[in-house]
């Protein structure tokens, strides 16, 4: 079937009328096609791709199951998505890897990659089999203990030494167990002392980024730094890469929004890991966004049943939903304040993240015979978020009732649409 894309405005800009034949891009000046698209006013940006997604299959499939994740991720205008470790069993044997890598390919809706452990069991004591998961057929170049800290630095030095040979990256949860352990919840400060809740504080982060980027730089590897939440961390990582250190960052939606002062009603639904931060953090990862320090925008979309969410805040689970609304927040607050430009956001969404994962069939330029990995979207519409329609199984989303400006219209995976708007989200069932 041919597809024709007409009248979208090509990363913000020029409109053109993109042809879609087999699954590329064939034309930009339109030409016959068996089905149209409407396109008058929307913006076309390549396929988003997230670093950071936890689908929970397998082990958890009450909160989420691949092709639930896949569906959200589509939504949310994105083609491909890495698949974090922490499942049950945890993904740190090349079997565990090509069953998370069958599970996406037979959802087809997005490319679902699994994200490899850096130890086994997340135990954060001996290395998991990063060549074999490397060689399987899933291919694993990104490996993450996230949720926790490779705190070893020897460890975590023979990981970066081990990855560097097929040219595979270190996704780092930044915390260190001394200063920051599993009870911590609540940005340290007046608010956590207010609230009696245990304080995370940002050197717990900030410690780890300056040790991990020292390791990448002796070891001559890649270090990437998941869910950035700290000025401090900024300054380190900026430090890093005018030294020439191969690391890169990426920030999460809630991160770029959302602030501590929201834990004061003690909704659970705002806990989250690294916390949410005050707003002279939030201002800075804007900042480090919009000139570059920040490489990416990634979801760390954390699924939970109710039953795991809904405690005493101190007591709940960790995490929040982000696919759905990643496109939005950052529409809301980037593009629409004048932070950054559509073709920026295609960077830090797309093009980037495609790069850091070493997925070569997304973030390509939106030209003639590259694959139609493409979203649309309406930068003008203004949606007030309703928790209990989603395409997740879960319903822990922060934006519940907050107006954000951008629409997601269509997703096309390699030609073939995966959502468009008028599809109707399944119900609540988590």
């Amino acid at each position: 079937m041919k597809t024709i894309i007409k009248g979208a405005k090509v990363l913000g800009d020029k409109a053109a009328d993109v042809l879609i034949e087999d699954g590329v891009i064939t034309s930009l000046d339109g030409g016959t096609a068996d089905r149209t698209i409407d396109a008058d006013g929307l913006v076309l940006l390549p396929g988003l791709v997230d670093l950071h997604t936890h689908l929970r299959e397998p082990g958890r499939e009450d909160a989420e199951t691949v092709e639930t994740g896949s569906r959200a991720a589509a939504a949310g205008g994105f083609t491909a998505v890495l698949a974090m470790a922490n499942t049950n069993p945890v993904t740190d044997t090349a079997e565990a890897a090509e069953h998370v890598y069958d599970l996406g390919r037979r959802a087809g809706l997005v490319d679902v990659q699994p994200v490899g452990a850096v130890t086994k069991d997340l135990a954060g004591e001996q290395l998991a089999e990063l060549g074999l998961m490397a060689r399987s057929r899933a291919q694993v170049r990104v490996f993450s203990d996230d949720g926790r800290c490779v705190h070893d630095a020897r460890l975590m030095r023979r990981a970066l030494e081990y990855i560097r040979s097929f040219g595979g990256v270190i996704s780092q949860h930044s915390q260190d167990p001394r200063l920051a352990d599993g009870q911590a919840c609540c940005h340290e400060g007046e608010i956590s002392g207010r609230l009696g809740l245990p304080g995370w504080p940002v050197v717990a982060e900030e410690v780890i980024v300056a040790r991990d980027v020292m390791l990448a730089r002796h070891t001559g590897s890649r270090v990437h730094v998941a869910h950035v939440s700290t000025a401090g961390s900024l300054d380190v990582i900026r430090w890093a890469k005018k030294q020439g250190i191969a690391v890169t960052a990426e920030v999460t939606p809630h991160h770029l929004m959302l602030t501590t002062d929201l834990l004061t009603g003690y909704d659970p639904v705002f806990k989250v890991n690294p916390p949410l931060r005050p707003d002279e953090h939030v201002t800075a990862l804007r900042e480090g966004l919009a000139d570059g320090t920040i490489d990416a925008v990634a979801t760390d979309h954390a699924p939970h049943a109710r039953h795991d969410k809904e405690h005493a805040f101190a007591e709940a689970a960790f995490g929040m939903l982000g696919l759905e609304q990643a496109l939005q927040v950052v529409n809301t607050t980037m593009v629409a304040t004048g932070a950054m430009t559509w073709a920026q956001v295609a960077e830090v969404m797309s093009v980037t993240p495609a790069r850091i994962a070493g997925l070569s069939g997304h973030g390509r330029p939106i030209q003639v015979g590259e694959p139609a990995n493409l979203t649309l979207v309406d930068p003008s519409a203004k949606v007030t978020v309703d928790a209990t329609a989603s395409y997740s199984l879960s319903r822990n989303n922060p934006w519940a009732g907050r107006e954000l400006t951008g629409q997601v219209h269509t997703t096309l995976l390699r030609g073939v649409p995966t959502f468009e708007l008028q599809t109707q989200p399944q119900e609540a069932t988590a």
